[in-house]
Formats: C-alpha cells, sequence, structure tokens
C-alpha cells in the first residue's frame, strides 16, 4: 500500500501556495484560522473525488467561489499534487465553471522513476471533466478507453496503459476508505447513541454513528483487538467494565451501545457515559482495531479528554502509525508534548494565507534542554500562535 510522502496546493480556501512532505505522524498546531481545517479539507476533497461526488462536495461547501483563494477573482484554479512512495505523482488542477462549480483539467499521473515520460493523462479526450479519472464513476469510462487504446497495438501504449492501472490500484487501495475522523458530537442525539443498524460494520464510520455495530463485529471476529479496546478504556475510566453488545430481542438487525460498570451488575446506554469518556471509546476502536486505514485524519481529537487519556491516545497514535499513516489537528499542549519536533507541522496565517513548515532540530535542540515541546509552543518559539 503506497503512502502520501507530499503534497502541494495553490489557490484553496486560504491556502495561496504550499508544499509539504508528509510523516508517519502529522501533528498540525496552529491558532484558530491559521489554516489547520483548511489542509484537512482537502482530504475530504480528494475522499468526495474518489467517490466520483466532487459536484456535491462543491455545491455543499458554498460554490466554488467559496474554495479559490479568496474568490475567483484573484485565483483562477485551485491546483494539487500528489507524491506516492514508488508508484506515481498526481496532479490536476480545479476550474471553476459559470454554475459556480468545478471541472477538472490537466490531470495527469507520472511514473517517479522514468524521468525521460512524458505525463500520461488519465483520459484520451481533451475535454475537461466533472469528476476525477481515478473515481468509481469513471472506472466503466476509464476500461473503455484502455480497451480500445490496446488494440490499436502502438509502441509503448501497454507500457502507459500498465502505469496508469498501477496507479488506479495503489490511489483506490489508499482513498477508498480515506475518512476524516470528527468525534465531536456526543450530544443526546447524536448518532452513535441511538440504536444502529447491526450489519453497518464494514468500517467505524467518520462521527462514530455504527460504533455498537463495530464493536460487536470486533467482539465476534476479533476478539484479540476487542480486549485490547476495553483493558484501554479502563485505562482512562476505571469504572468500565465492559461493552453490553447484543442484537436488540424484538430486532435482530439492531443494535444499541450499552456498557457495565465494573462490580456492579447494572447496565447502561451510551447517554449515561461522559462525552470525554465517550470519545475516547471511538479514538480507541479507531486506533485499536486490527485492520487499520491506511491513512487516518482526526480533527482536534483531544476534546473532552483528560490529561492521562491525553498521554494514552498519543500512545495510540504512535502504535498506528507504524501501519497507518496519522494526520492530526490540535490545540492541546499536552498532546503536543507527546510528539517529537520531526512530528509538528507549523500553521501560521502570514499575508493573508495559511504557512506550513517543520521546526528543525536547529530551532528547538538547545530549547527543549530545559522546556518541553508544548512550552516551546506557548512561548511562541515554534509559531503556531495568534499575532
Amino acid at each position: 500500500m503506497p503512502t502520501l510522502e507530499r503534497i502541494e496546493i495553490a489557490g484553496f480556501k486560504s491556502i495561496r501556495e504550499m508544499a509539504l512532505d508528509l510523516r508517519p505522524i502529522n501533528v498540525l498546531i496552529g491558532a484558530n484560522g491559521a489554516g489547520k481545517s483548511n489542509f484537512i479539507s482537502v482530504f475530504t476533497l480528494l475522499q468526495r473525488m474518489r467517490e466520483g461526488r466532487l459536484q456535491q462536495y462543491v455545491a455543499q461547501a458554498g460554490g466554488a467561489a467559496s474554495l479559490l483563494h479568496y474568490g475567483r477573482k484573484q485565483t483562477p484554479q485551485t491546483r494539487l499534487k500528489l507524491v506516492f512512495s514508488q508508484q506515481a505523482v498526481h496532479r490536476f488542477e480545479l476550474a471553476p465553471t459559470d454554475d459556480d462549480s468545478f471541472i477538472i483539467t490537466n490531470e495527469f499521473i507520472t511514473s517517479p522513476d522514468s524521468t525521460r515520460s512524458k505525463p500520461l493523462p488519465f483520459a484520451t479526450t481533451k475535454r475537461p471533466m466533472r469528476e476525477a479519472g481515478w473515481s468509481h464513476s469513471q472506472a466503466p469510462l476509464r476500461d473503455e478507453i484502455f480497451a480500445k487504446i490496446e488494440k490499436q497495438g502502438r509502441p509503448g501504449v501497454q507500457r502507459a496503459i500498465d502505469v496508469v492501472r498501477r496507479f488506479f490500484a495503489s490511489i483506490g487501495g489508499l482513498f477508498d476508505g480515506l475518512k476524516v475522523y470528527h468525534f465531536q458530537d456526543t450530544s443526546s442525539g447524536a448518532l452513535l447513541k441511538q440504536t444502529q443498524n447491526i450489519d453497518d460494520n464494514e468500517a467505524l464510520r467518520a462521527d462514530a454513528s455504527n460504533l455498537a455495530a463495530f464493536l460487536y463485529l470486533l467482539r465476534e471476529k476479533h476478539p484479540d483487538s476487542y480486549r485490547r479496546i476495553v483493558a484501554t478504556v479502563r485505562l482512562a475510566a476505571p469504572y468500565f467494565d465492559d461493552f453490553r453488545l447484543r442484537p436488540n430481542p424484538l430486532n435482530d438487525q439492531k443494535i444499541l451501545l450499552e456498557w457495565s460498570e465494573r462490580d456492579s451488575d447494572d447496565y447502561f446506554n451510551a447517554h449515561a457515559l461522559s462525552d470525554g469518556t465517550l470519545r475516547f471509546i471511538c479514538l480507541a476502536t479507531l486506533l485499536l482495531q486490527p485492520k487499520l486505514p491506511p491513512m487516518i485524519i482526526i480533527d482536534e481529537p483531544e476534546l473532552g479528554l483528560h490529561p492521562y487519556a491525553i498521554q494514552l491516545l498519543a500512545g495510540m497514535v504512535r502504535s498506528a502509525s507504524q501501519k497507518s499513516q496519522i494526520i492530526l489537528s490540535t490545540q492541546s499542549v499536552t498532546l503536543v508534548n507527546q510528539f517529537t519536533p520531526e512530528d509538528l507541522v507549523i500553521v501560521d496565517r502570514k499575508d493573508r494565507a495559511s504557512t506550513f513548515h517543520r521546526p528543525t532540530p536547529e530551532e528547538t535542540a538547545s530549547w527543549l534542554e530545559s522546556y518541553s515541546l508544548g512550552e516551546l509552543w506557548e512561548k511562541n518559539v515554534l509559531g503556531g500562535r495568534p499575532g
């Protein structure tokens, strides 16, 4: 499975132009409004493109003009370039239309080990497309084009097709399960507290709305992972004993998240859990599941967590990063203290645009002899503070 080694973005929301090398762990810190959420929303854009729902995403965001950096008068298009490990480079442009949506232009891939080859277009048509060439919705068209080109038997064509097909296979695995996880909604009406379909268990949803169904699957099919989740939750909430997961006796296709308290025969539903405990359960389930997504993106995972729970969270992130690429945004000094300077991405806003950089060893080495990483952030040694 490839990893995303570098991303370049131009003309998207508060991002005028940026390039960032990505690591196994990437922790974004910065002031409110600096651009952390805008960076993360790029991955939501990529997810929607993979699903063939680019136009829906643009409409929900308020139109193309809302996504372009200070509107279409200042920014004619959004440009993205993705560099993957050992696989391919993918670049494309999103140009606004008269109806305030986007069309995809100049979408290319290149083989990174073939410096002499020209970029290979996804489609033979010169017409801009309203959905990405690598989206599910374009698959039938793609296969038809491949078949026609293969029949022509032109020199070098088969190699080009092989490169494109290899790219589709690799990029599909990375982005098919891509989600930006938000576990902020723990209100009484939150979906994760409601009755769920028991077979909604293919993957944990971005808002954990299928938490009970997913935990039930883990208990039945992956008991070791389930026990690790329960044991970790007990560290953060010592009163917690276990989940009580069973199909509804009146409808075996439904399930509700319930749990039991230690040294008690009583059991409770999710409404009896504190917001912080419920969010921690979601995080533990995400990060300790047996088959981790290739990329995990979490927006402000520390919300409502006790400092000790934040330390546990950091440990789970480090462990998960051995198999999955992690991107976090945070405002927590405690969470920042759990990582290294190389893991951090400092987000600032300068000259009406977001900037992104990593601290260098030279910037932090002498300071870290006397201060923690979080203290350096608070003292504005690293940047990422208002003003």
